[in-house]
């Protein structure tokens, strides 16, 4: 089977990711291409795997690629395809893991391309430990299907679901670690200030916080029993005020992704 190369239009965060997690995994291909006006940003790109990944300025290169990922912030997504139209290869298939852009749009800024799939990868991605649902157009047959499935499995689990709940899952699964990522490392500063050492406190916050996702959802405790677990909750007199600011800010978000009225 002819080995699939892969071409990225946009050279930052997502696409890093994407490559650190293929090449932990030892799975990157031997012919990749990024395609960035930023040449800074190309050779970052560069850096994750030299003489493997080739950069250009121009995203019509990518089009021939097996798998294409249009890896642009929403804004700038609408030119970029409007640069693909008629450029993609009649084998390749586009990756979109820009949110708030469905098929129907993707489909019409292409000039009716369908070899589609939309996907909302996430930073734990790069160690092969993301969530990162996907939805293919279903002109996709189901060999295309599986081979990208296989790629996308070197990033972590990569279910199925429907298009309608992407933004929901670009919210839970790839915007949700920025809601307690700060808090983990403010307690790893904290742990310091106690007497322990760095590495021993990032050993033992890990494990909290695996133990503690596992009491939650896999002890058959229901949710006011695992509360009740440990009787001193420090921060109880603000615990309303965080949630609040937890469901305001993450309600907007939402709401801005899928264009949904207040």
């Amino acid at each position: 089977m002819e080995e699939v190369t892969l071409g990225f239009v946009g050279g930052g965060r997502v696409t890093a990711l994407l490559l650190r997690g293929l090449k932990r995994s030892g799975a990157l291909p031997a012919r990749i291409v990024v395609a960035d006006p930023n040449a800074a940003g190309l050779r970052r790109m560069e850096a994750i795997a030299p003489g493997v990944i080739r950069c250009t300025a121009d995203n019509r290169e990518v089009a021939a690629a097996h798998v294409v990922f249009l890896a642009v912030h929403p804004p700038v997504a609408p030119q970029v395809l409007e640069e693909l139209r008629d450029q993609m290869a009649e084998r390749s298939i586009l990756v979109s893991p820009v949110p708030t852009i469905p098929m129907a749009r993707l489909t019409a800024g292409l000039g009716g391309f369908t070899r589609l799939v939309r996907m909302t990868p996430n930073a734990p991605s790069i160690l092969g430990q993301g969530y990162n649902p996907v939805v293919f157009h279903p002109s996709v047959g189901s060999e295309d299907r599986q081979r990208l499935l296989g790629l996308f499995g070197h990033s972590g689990p990569s279910p199925e679901v429907e298009e309608r709940l992407l933004e929901a899952y670009a919210i839970l699964t790839a915007m949700g670690p920025t809601c307690f990522w700060f808090q983990w490392l403010e307690m790893q500063r904290l742990a310091g200030l106690f007497g322990l050492e760095e590495s021993t406190a990032k050993t033992a916050i890990a494990a909290m916080l695996h133990g503690a996702v596992a009491a939650l959802f896999e002890s058959g405790s229901s949710p006011a029993e695992v509360l009740d677990l440990i009787p001193v909750h420090p921060l109880k007199d603000q615990e309303e005020s965080i949630r609040q600011i937890i469901s305001a800010k993450l309600t907007g978000v939402h709401r801005k992704l899928t264009g949904s009225a207040p």
